[in-house]
């Protein structure tokens, strides 16, 4: 969620936090701050965006060599002036960033308070500083020392830096569930963030910090690692494969209008050394040592949350299609305190595009304590859940900016369907010549997307009719009903309109009593299997006065003559449709945003990684 920034070394501080900030902004938005140490400490913070905190620095004193740096998502506290990072010790020693949730604060801040201590702000961020300064206090401790008895302390999950008058130079980070990488500059420069973005225009050399480790970290010397339990870590320096140029809009007004123009090459990355059609191959190099296991696998479980929830169920139908291998789809968040049934003949696959989500990574840790193999599809290289799992596949979209997922959708379909087609094969559920006729629609599925791009101007046509639109309704059936929750997930994410997901022929036990002139009904109609059901839902749909927006296949006359608008998609297998149908809905939901001033980038009260609870 909250975004977090450090920098210590030669250079000022203050560029690198603001740029660092800015990049970061899509982990939250509610408030930024940062905290700058030359010969004194200048503490800058305030409700809003990082343009807000810009505007409230001015013309102040921004020197000095080291400093941290926060934008928030609020969880402990409404989102004010008090409430943002970074938060001060009570004698103003130690100034401290926080992402994560420590759950044991009230009994800590009562503690404290019984000693003396008075807090400014409603967090429990202020509560852990201020337990780490009586700690290095009482205890005559270093920095490191104090946070490292602190932390041992505390329930919950946090990625902390804290700084400290008295060490003048010195940050201390720790990680525990949410993200946290140090950046290690030519000259002993040391950038600490919570994912990349903010670190690769100043070094390519990152240390990701594992679960339980506490970094010390002095300009010009070396950095060193440990745990809670004092055991001294030796960094593993890895090299960053993002580029500068992936993190800039690139001519494109928003994030996300990039990102879905985006999907031919993110569809294409994802099968790129893959997909061999010449050779009838496909090969997953992170899963291969699991692929029996896989095949003989008593079930398949896919958690998820959110977008990555729906490609889940895609894959779903996908495996057990191909593969012939019982799925469940379950809500990461549900998953996990529901006591399920696991067993060691289970493969539990996580879908996560940061894979850093906090109820994903807790059901994994879950099946992994029972004994289960543990698979990850993910986009961040590096991230949590490709650590925590026994293998898995990176997703190749390359960094998404935009809160509302998109192209993220689309490279994790793309992997569970090579997944499931390399299953399939292995297995021999799936006909020869229909496997080779599948790998060879796979293949052309980028150019369907950049067709499927070009619905663009009309999308943006029809979205001036349902801009001022107050409920959707989108239906799909087989393949497509995936498609139509991730389509109404989007419209209600980014323009804030009630919008529902549902299999059209469930339309009838209880939907159909909203329908009315007023309601438009979007009908994902491609060619497939269920196209004469779906033709049938619409006429129900119509009878009642509905207002239909179809998305329909090239050349189709029946849905189109009795839709009130339709938008037409190339033809494709119907298990490839969702890479296709997707794309108008997407369109759909930016315009639609866009026309009613929304902040589609930033839309309100969301963050891109959701990294607490």
């Amino acid at each position: 969620m909250c975004g977090i920034v450090g920098y210590t070394g030669k250079g000022q501080a203050f560029p690198v936090l603001i740029k660092g900030l800015q990049r970061l902004e899509y982990r939250g938005y509610d408030s930024a701050g940062v905290a700058l140490m030359s010969d004194t400490l200048n503490l800058y913070k305030c409700k809003g965006k990082v343009s807000d905190l810009l505007s409230h620095i001015g013309s102040a004193n921004t020197e000095g060599h080291y400093g941290i740096g926060h934008t928030r998502w609020a969880t402990h506290g409404e989102p004010n002036d008090a409430n943002s990072h970074p938060h001060q010790s009570m004698s103003g020693d130690l100034v401290l960033i926080h992402n994560g949730i420590i759950e044991n604060y009230d009994s800590i801040k009562k503690e404290l308070m019984q000693r003396g201590y008075v807090f400014k702000s409603e967090t429990d961020t202020e509560v852990l500083v201020n337990l780490i300064e009586e700690i290095k206090k009482n205890e005559n401790v270093s920095l490191a020392e104090a946070v490292r008895k602190s932390l041992n302390e505390v329930i919950g999950a946090y990625a902390i830096v804290v700084m400290s008058k008295s060490e003048p130079g010195t940050l201390v980070a720790a990680r525990k569930s949410s993200p946290l990488v140090i950046g290690i500059g030519a000259e002993g420069d040391y950038y600490i963030a919570s994912d990349a973005t903010p670190i690769v225009e100043f070094t390519k050399n990152v240390v990701y910090l594992d679960d339980g480790e506490i970094a010390e970290i002095v300009p010009g010397k070396e950095l060193r690692l440990f745990t809670a339990k004092k055991q001294n870590v030796t960094p593993y320096i890895q090299e960053l494969e993002l580029h500068l140029e992936q993190l800039e809009k690139s001519g494109y007004e928003h994030f996300m209008l990039k990102e879905i123009y985006e999907q031919p090459r993110s569809v294409h990355d994802s099968m790129r050394g893959r997909l061999n059609v010449a050779k009838g191959l496909v090969h997953l190099g992170g899963i291969a040592d699991y692929e029996q296991k896989i095949i003989n696998a008593q079930r398949i479980i896919i958690v998820a949350c959110g977008t990555s929830w729906h490609a889940g169920l895609v894959g779903e139908y996908l495996i057990e299609d191909l593969a012939r291998i019982p799925v469940e789809v379950e809500y990461a968040s549900e998953f996990r305190y529901r006591n399920p049934i696991i067993t060691e003949n289970d493969v539990v696959i996580a879908i996560s595009q940061s894979g850093e989500t906090a109820d994903t990574l807790a059901a994994l840790e879950l099946a992994k304590s029972k004994g289960a193999t543990i698979l990850g599809v993910c986009n961040v290289v590096g991230s949590s859940i490709a650590r925590t799992t026994h293998g898995g596949s990176y997703t190749h979209a390359g960094p998404e900016i935009g809160v509302a997922s998109t192209k993220a959708f689309t490279s994790q379909v793309t992997v569970l369907t090579l997944m499931a087609l390399m299953l399939g094969s292995k297995k021999g559920t799936i006909e020869r010549s229909r496997y080779q006729r599948l790998l060879y629609g796979l293949e052309a599925i980028p150019e369907k997307i950049e067709r499927a791009l070009k619905t663009d101007k009309l999308v943006e046509e029809i979205s001036t009719k349902f801009k001022d639109s107050s409920n959707f309704l989108y239906l799909g059936r087989g393949y497509c009903f995936p498609v139509a929750l991730e389509g109404a997930l989007k419209l209600k994410e980014i323009s804030y309109i009630h919008a529902e997901g549902y299999p059209a022929a469930e339309m009838k036990h209880g939907p159909i009593a909203l329908i009315d002139a007023d309601m438009p009904v979007v009908v994902i109609a491609t060619k497939g299997p269920s196209y004469e059901k779906v033709v049938s839902n619409i006429q129900e749909v119509k009878a009642r006065k509905g207002v239909i927006i179809a998305i329909v296949t090239e050349g189709d006359t029946q849905v189109t003559e009795m839709a009130d608008y339709s938008i037409e998609i190339p033809e494709t297998e119907e298990i490839f449709s969702p890479l296709v149908a997707s794309i108008p809905l997407q369109l759909l939901s930016y315009h639609i945003a866009v026309m009613r001033g929304c902040n589609v980038d930033q839309p309100r009260n969301l963050a891109k990684s959701v990294t607490v609870e």
